[in-house]
């Protein structure tokens, strides 16, 4: 019985590892899109002002 109770937390811990990554990986995605979209939106609106004071 302790085996199988070990193999189980084993099992939990692989999980909760490969879980963590993927939530790793999908916050460096997110924070990717959101510098490029800031870059895009600060772009225009440089683009913008500077058109409008020439």
């Amino acid at each position: 019985m302790t085996d199988t109770s070990e193999a189980n937390k084993e099992r939990n811990r692989e999980i909760a590892r490969n879980e963590e990554a993927k939530q790793v990986t999908g916050s460096i995605r997110v924070s990717t899109w959101a510098i490029a979209v800031a870059v895009i939106i600060g772009g225009i609106l440089f683009t913008l002002g500077w058109l409008s004071l020439k």
